[in-house]
């Protein structure tokens, strides 16, 4: 089983950690990696995107000429996507771009990336992540001591006074155990993690 060192928030080693083997040292799935990272941008698009058709478009209401004997191409409307200020044919038009992964592969794919983070050495355990009251500067300074300014911030339980301190820190984002996903694993280099949380994260990922 992977082990890894545990540290306070000073930054000095306070002991070691043993880390599931089925959840931090499984072999790599790389498809689904890039499945549940494509899945996860899909679901930030708005999906707000809108044309008119011919049915929305003004005018229209009557034939501009008649069928035949003009000389000119029959049409029947002005509203057809081939006038001018016409309609658009095959437009986009609003959607959800979401689509879903079945939970044993999603949960395979955090498995995966979690395990990343152990082989090159980017997971730093706290042994806690206290705050009395939110504080940026002093989670800068936490960060700075344990080597990774820029970082996942991973917590047991909702703690707004962790989370307030962290979330405007440029490339840092906090989050609770039971809300890390694939994406967010593989954006950030570092990912700190308390005791708490590694508990949490096996015993939601244990099963699957």
């Amino acid at each position: 089983m992977p082990r890894v060192a545990v540290y306070n928030m000073q930054g000095s080693q306070v002991g070691e950690l043993e880390l599931n083997d089925d959840i931090f040292g499984i072999e790599i799935n790389e498809h689904l990696l890039h499945q549940a990272v494509v899945k996860n941008l899909a679901s930030l698009r708005r999906g707000t995107h809108a044309t008119k058709t011919r049915a929305m478009v003004s005018g229209g209401g009557r034939k501009p000429w008649r069928q035949k004997g003009t000389g000119r191409a029959r049409v029947g409307s002005s509203r057809n996507p081939v006038w001018t200020k016409g309609g658009v044919a095959f437009g986009p038009q609003p959607r959800d771009y979401g689509f879903k992964m079945p939970r044993k592969t999603r949960r395979l794919a955090v498995k995966s990336a979690l395990t990343d983070k152990v082989n090159n050495g980017n997971i730093i355990v706290l042994d806690e992540l206290k705050m009395a009251e939110p504080k940026t500067k002093e989670m800068v300074q936490v960060l700075k001591n344990l080597n990774a300014p820029e970082a996942l911030v991973v917590i047991g339980t909702k703690d707004d006074n962790v989370i307030k301190s962290a979330r405007n820190i440029p490339g840092v984002t906090p989050v609770e155990a039971t809300g890390i996903n694939v994406y967010n694993i593989l954006a950030h280099k570092k990912m700190v993690i308390t005791k708490e949380a590694v508990a949490k994260v096996e015993e939601v990922l244990k099963n699957a």
